[in-house]
């Protein structure tokens, strides 16, 4: 009996771990989006962010960090240079002098990911508003 409740506990566990893997692999599209950037540039750099529309066709948008960019400095980098790209599909903005505030213009919900971050002590943490 207890090797059957070990295999029982240890399926379970797999489960749950399969289940979380699998939910952060599954997009999960939102009408507004956050980016919380952290930290300053170290060194220079790019980030590449990709935006999807439910149904639609992606859109990268890669924005170079020059190397001391300061925590403000990156955000307002990342907001004109999808402003650049983006700006008559998605409302841009800075808020709170380091987040980044990406909001749909009608049209459907979309998912944004970073996809690529080369800059060195910069973070950027998506989250859904």
């Amino acid at each position: 009996m207890g090797s059957y409740r070990r295999g029982l506990i240890f399926r379970s566990l797999f489960t749950l771990l399969l289940m979380v893997v699998v939910g952060i692999v599954v997009a999960s599209p939102s009408n507004k989006w956050r980016l919380e950037v952290s930290g300053g540039a170290d060194s220079a750099g790019e980030v590449l962010i990709r935006l999807t529309p439910e149904g639609g066709t992606p859109t990268d948008v890669r924005i170079a960090i020059p190397d001391g960019t300061g925590e403000n400095h990156v955000a307002k980098l990342i907001s004109a240079g999808l402003k650049a790209e983006v700006g008559d599909t998605y409302h841009v903005e800075v808020d709170d002098g380091e987040d980044v505030l990406v909001k749909k213009r009608g049209g459907p919900d979309f998912d944004l990911e970073i996809l690529e971050m080369s800059v060195k002590g910069s973070r950027i943490h998506p989250q859904h508003e």
